[in-house]
Parts: C-alpha cells; sequence; structure tokens
C-alpha cells in the first residue's frame, strides 16, 4: 500500500523537484502533551507549477532519484485561504 502525505512546498528551485514538508501532530505517551513534528520529503513534479507555500499531496513511488521516492499528485487548496 502506497503512502499519501500532505504538506507545504518549502523549497521549488531545482528542476522537476519540489521538498515538502510534512507536519504531524501526536501526543507524549507519559506528559500528554501534543508534540509537533516536522519531516521534509523531496518529491518529483514533472508540470514544473508549483511555488513555495503551496499545499500538495504526495504519494510513494518507486525510486526515481538517490533521494527522490514521491510524487506530487495535486496541488491542494492553501488553509490559510478561505
Amino acid at each position: 500500500m502506497k503512502k499519501t502525505l500532505e504538506g507545504k512546498v518549502v523549497s521549488a528551485k531545482m528542476q522537476k523537484t519540489v521538498v515538502v514538508e510534512i507536519e504531524r501532530k501526536f501526543r507524549h505517551p507519559a506528559y500528554r502533551k501534543v508534540i509537533t513534528r516536522h519531516k521534509k520529503y523531496k518529491a518529483h513534479n514533472e508540470n514544473q507549477k508549483l511555488n513555495v507555500g503551496d499545499i500538495v499531496s504526495i504519494e510513494e513511488t518507486r525510486p526515481i532519484s538517490k533521494e527522490v521516492h514521491f510524487i506530487v499528485l495535486e496541488k491542494g487548496k492553501s488553509k490559510k485561504s478561505k
């Protein structure tokens, strides 16, 4: 089963590749405090129409290069815009 994640584009400087930051929140098992963790993934972006700050969905795929193992599925709506 392929992973599908949603995150924010933090870099679009490479050709056909964007860096997407995924944010996850979880409760600490002992202290019961909500903790936020961030992880960055490089994703293949064929059409090159993404900018920094865009919300995108990415999906796990075969290795495209040494560090790229995800592809951009679609551009979503920004969480800040209403």
